[in-house]
Order: C-alpha cells, then structure tokens, then sequence
C-alpha cells in the first residue's frame, strides 16, 4: 500500500508517520502483518506542485492533515483548509484515483456554541463540504474526522496546544497561566489518534454523526471518529504536571493505570523536559555501616531503595506490625535472618549475588542483615 500523508511535518503528520515507518519495518508487534505500507509518501508546504501531482498519482489512501491553525490573516484559513483540500481532490480526479482519502477537521466545524461565525470553523466546514460531494461524485470512501483538542509529544507549545505550553514551561521552569481551573477539554492524544488512523487503513474506522460537538456513534453516520477521549479540567492538568515536575525531589512515581489520561500526560511531559532533566542526582545516606539511597515512592505500593552494606556488618534489627517487602542481592554475599517476635524460631536465608526475592509479610518477623567479606547487597 502505498501511502500519501499531508501536513506531513505537523504535529499528527509527524507522529503518523513515523508510526507507518514502525509497520513498514515490522516494528509495530499488533499492526506489522495486518496492514501493508510500501511506501509513505510525505508532502508538506515545501513540496511541489509536481511532486503532489505524481503522489496522487500513485496512492491507495490519503491522509490530508494540511491546514492551517494560526495565520497572521483571516483570509489564510480559505486558502489553507479548503483550496487546499479542493487541489487535492482535483488531482485525484485527474488521475481518476478513487482510493479511500481521509480528511482531518475539527470539532470548531460545528459552527455551535463558542465556534459559532469562526473563520477557522468556516474554513473547516467548507472542507468537509468538499470531500463528502468528492464521495459522492466518485464514490470514493470519504472519511471525514472532527478531531477535539489534541495533544502529546512533538506538539508545538505557544501555538495551539494548551497541554503543550503548560508541558514546555513547567518543564523549563516558566510561568503559566490559569484564568479558571474549572474550564472543561475533550482532549485526544496522538497515539489513540494513530490508532483510529489504523483502524482506518484496515477498513474498520469507527461512524459516528453529531450532536452539537459531541459525536454519536452510528452505524450509518456521514463521520469518522476516534473513540478514545478524555474530558479534564484545566486544573487538574496542572496538578497531575506540578506532581511530575516534583519527582527529582519526592522521588513519588505518580499513579499512572493503563490507558488513563495521567498516564498519556506523564509520557507527553517527559517529552519536554531539556536534557539537563532527564537525569537527576539521588541521595545517598551513608554511615560507618554502608549506604542506604531511596529510588522512588509510588502513592500506593512502598518505595525501591538500594542497601549497601559493609563486610560483616548488620542491619535491620527492628520490626513492623505491617509491611511487606522485597529483596533482591544483585552483589555479595550475605545472611538474612527472620525472628519470630516471643519465640527462638529463627528462619535463615544465605543469600549471594545471584537474584533472590524474599517476601516478608508476616507483622511479628524480626529482620537481621548479616553481610560476609564481599561488600554489596540489598
């Protein structure tokens, strides 16, 4: 399959394509196999005439992600979302090419509510206009999506993105701004954005129609839309990156279940940080006896630290009523010893620089670390 992308050097062309390369190369280990790409042929403002001519020429489905978000002149909107859109279609036609061609709206489309009268949403509309009268005229497969607030790495900050800025500044230490912590986003992050964009490749893009700005799933809708969305306030992005940019000092691993949208801000926050971050010194407490240095926290399951101990010195010595917890020897040579609080029973355990993970979830065990010649173990 060979793959026309638009916009091709945006912030979703970018990602897109990228994510292409990895299925091309069999590096995606879920689309590789499904989903054939020979070749991705990426056209950006600084192509050609020529060259856009002979890409939809060729292609067997198009993404157009062009368009233009933040001209210096309301007029650019016209030109960069429908003219656009209306030179695209045009050469397709020319070459009587009638693959399936995917079209990237917005939500501003809708002309409701806030959007009401946006040029930026006229310009949209008038774009969707074209593409659904160009499936209609060649029976092509028309997918029109109305993408919400979008957001993860290689967004532009100070541009369009609110969740960009905030990522950028809070990562290099610069203000931000909150006019009202209560305000609601529909945000779409670019994986789940990719996703959708799969899907489409395989024939299985999700209909939907509209009501207002929100998307409806239906079978028989006229749109396309991709499912996975999170609805946050302002507020809480802000808490959730204050709690990331605190980790060199707290050490807290934030709380990040699968597919939530603290997870997918963390990795787009990460993306940020300047080099000088990405690494961070940790503390080391030493004493006569060796060192004890804390790796991280989480909110819910304990902490990892590092127990460097001396030869033929003890640790430990003390007890919980509750706890559980790990070791593992990566180095040395040493004794652990379990006591049963009112008893003489004494479990012992030689370990050496081999793995070994130990649980230790009884609330009446008794802990001494007895370490040999060699000098290092947890």
């Amino acid at each position: 399959m060979k793959i026309l992308v638009t916009g091709a050097a945006g912030f979703v062309g970018r990602n897109l394509c990228e994510n292409l390369r990895n299925i091309r190369d069999g590096k995606n280990r879920t689309r590789t196999g499904r989903i054939q790409v020979d070749d991705i042929f990426e056209y950006d403002k600084d192509g050609t005439p020529e060259q856009l001519d002979a890409f939809c020429a060729d292609a067997d489905f198009v993404f157009n992600l062009a368009g233009v978000n933040r001209p210096q002149n309301p007029a650019e909107f016209a030109e960069g979302n429908r003219d656009f859109a209306e030179t695209l279609l045009s050469l397709l036609k020319k070459h009587n090419n009638r693959c399936p061609v995917m079209l990237s709206s917005s939500i501003q489309a809708s002309l409701v509510g806030r959007y009401a009268g946006s040029d930026y949403g006229i310009s949209k509309k008038a774009g969707e206009e074209l593409f659904f009268d160009y499936g209609r005229e060649t029976g092509a497969e028309v997918l029109v999506y109305r993408f919400p607030n979008l957001f993860g790495k290689w967004c532009r900050p100070n541009y369009n993105s609110v969740i960009a800025t905030f990522c950028h500044n809070i990562a290099n230490d610069l203000p931000i701004k909150v006019n009202d912590p209560a305000v609601t986003l529909e945000l779409l992050y670019i994986d789940d954005l990719a996703e959708g964009m799969f899907d489409a490749l395989e024939g299985k893009a999700k209909r939907c129609s509209y009501d207002g700005v929100t998307p409806l799933p239906d079978d028989n809708g006229a749109y396309r839309h991709v499912p996975v969305t999170h609805r946050v306030t302002l507020g809480e992005i802000v808490s959730l990156l204050e709690e990331f940019a605190a980790q060199p000092a707290t050490l807290m691993l934030p709380s990040i279940p699968d597919g939530s949208f603290a997870k997918k801000l963390y990795s787009t926050y990460l993306s940020y940080l300047p080099a000088e971050k990405v690494a961070f010194p940790l503390k080391m407490n030493t004493d006569a006896r060796g060192s004890f240095t804390e790796l991280l926290r989480t909110p819910d399951r304990g902490q990892v630290s590092v127990n460097i101990s001396k030869p033929g010195i003890k640790k430990g010595e003390h007890w919980h009523n509750t706890k559980w917890e790990f070791f593992i020897v990566v180095s040395g040579h040493g004794l652990i010893q379990q006591r049963r609080i009112g008893s003489d029973e004494i479990l012992n355990f030689e370990v050496s620089g081999i793995i070994y993970r130990r649980c230790i979830c009884c609330p009446d065990i008794r802990i001494t670390l007895l370490t040999s010649a060699t000098p290092r173990n947890w």
